[in-house]
Parts: structure tokens; sequence; C-alpha cells
């Protein structure tokens, strides 16, 4: 009898690496000259949610390039962050609310699975909760399918997780 083997499919974030890469772009902030007096401030608001304050919109920019560069040298996407739309705060600042995405929903898990089947590989792909279950008898297969995945200029990270 042969031998399922598989890996799953998911989009995580590591939310260690981000808390890491907030607090080295907060201290870029507060030791950077263009900054000084600045009220420009990163926090994590919520398990998937970092709030961007700045004095005002072209200081807010560089607060996000500055996180978008601590993303980069912490090897996380920058395909996780959605930026909200900028709005007005209190004390005449501005605010930016950035929500991690984490999960494959929906419309991208079906879309990854078509995908998977359109390739005629002889595996199968199921949808689990926020993730994709790859199933096949040959492991060449599913090594084809993860260099498939690979090679499409998703808007979201991927990554393979759990190969057996």
């Amino acid at each position: 009898m042969a031998k399922e083997h598989s890996f799953d499919l998911v989009s995580e974030v590591n939310l260690q690496e981000v808390d890491n890469a907030i607090n080295l772009a907060m201290k870029e902030i507060t030791n950077r000259y263009d900054f000084k007096g600045s009220k420009s401030s990163i926090e994590r608001t919520g398990d998937e949610q970092v709030t961007l304050i700045s004095d005002d919109e072209y200081k807010l920019e560089s607060v996000i390039d500055i996180l978008k560069s601590k993303f980069i040298k912490r090897g996380l996407s920058q395909k996780t962050m959605d930026f909200g739309k900028i709005e007005r705060a209190a004390g005449g600042t501005v605010r930016q609310v950035v929500t991690l995405l984490s999960g494959i929903e929906g419309e991208r898990a079906k879309k990854l699975t078509k995908l998977i089947r359109d390739s005629k590989l002889k595996v199968k792909a199921q949808i689990q909760n926020d993730q994709i279950r790859v199933t096949g008898k040959n492991i060449d297969d599913l090594q084809q399918v993860i260099q498939l995945v690979k090679e499409q200029d998703l808007d979201f990270p991927v990554q393979f997780v759990n190969m057996r």
C-alpha cells in the first residue's frame, strides 16, 4: 500500500519578529534628527494590528518606510501589511492602522487550489480553515507544487509547513 505524503500551505505572521521590527523602528525614530520633537510612534494595538502615529502625512510616510525596512531586515514579508486610510487624530497628529494579514481566506484559497488542480499533477488540494493541505503519493509531485506556488506572484505570503 502506497503511503500518502502531504504538506500545508499557510500564510502566517511571526508576531515576535513583528515586535522586534517595531522596536527597531521606534529606536531609529527616536534617534533620527528629522524626528526630534516629533510625536511619531509605532505600537501594536492587537494581535493583528499596528498603529502608526505622526505629526503630519510626510513624517507618517517616513515612519512607514522605516517600518517596511525593518520588516525586510527581520525577514518578514511586506505583503502581510494592509495599510488602512490615513485619519486625523488628537493633538494635530495623523494616524494610520496597519492590519497584519494571516491565514488564507476564501477567494485566495480557491485561487490557489484551482492553480494546483490546473497543473495536472497527481495531487489533491483541500481547504482546511485558513490553510490548504496538499496530498499526493509521489513526493516529487509535491515538490513541483511547491515550486509552482513559489513562482506565482501572489499578493500574500505563503509558507510551506508539515511536509510529511
